[in-house]
């Protein structure tokens, strides 16, 4: 296991190892942001439903301004999974699920 975060929705996130190093060759400008999106989980300023997919969620650390942290995740059956990290410049749109 990488991590498992505890998010404010009540559930937990969880990663493994394998799947940390597979992510970070897709987006490899998050490989030193391990830290911070494990923040994006646990401490998010805010989160929102994907409007695409609504078993999938997005939560928003804000790094400067106009610059985000973004972790993605699947609840599925009360678990949650990583499904992916990247940093933007935007906020998607989506219902704000919850925010600080």
């Amino acid at each position: 296991m990488k991590f498992e975060i505890l998010t404010p929705l009540g559930f937990t996130v969880r990663t493994s190892e394998s799947y940390w190093q597979r992510l970070i060759v897709k987006h490899p400008d998050i490989a030193d942001l391990e830290e911070l999106v494990q923040q994006a989980l646990g401490d998010p300023d805010e989160v929102r439903r994907s409007s695409r997919d609504d078993g999938v969620l997005l939560f928003y650390l804000a790094r400067s301004e106009k610059r985000w942290v973004v972790a993605v995740a699947r609840r599925l059956n009360g678990d949650g999974f990583l499904i992916t990290a990247y940093q933007t410049d935007a906020i998607k749109e989506g219902e704000s699920v919850w925010h600080r």
